[in-house]
């Protein structure tokens, strides 16, 4: 699943277009490495998001296609900072 529409689906950020900018403006990395919004996502890895005031560490637990908002947070496990 590509990186904008897995932060959308998990709720991570709410809209896909929102996502979308905040990966062309260089402040989301997977596993380390600078990401793109069509950059594919796998389940184990670690996206780390540079909100304004905070950094938000998470990993993939489970990629799902559709998913409902109270389940949306099993997508994915916070390691480091507040989720916005």
């Amino acid at each position: 699943m590509r990186l904008d529409k897995y932060l959308k689906v998990s709720r991570i950020i709410k809209r896909r277009t929102k996502a979308k900018e905040i990966c062309e403006s260089g402040r989301v990395f997977i596993n380390g490495k600078l990401a793109k919004p069509s950059t594919n996502v796998n389940e184990g890895d670690i996206i780390e998001i540079q909100f304004a005031k905070q950094i938000l560490k998470a990993k993939i637990i489970n990629i799902v296609q559709h998913v409902k908002k109270e389940e949306a947070k099993e997508m994915y496990e916070i390691i480091s900072g507040v989720e916005e």
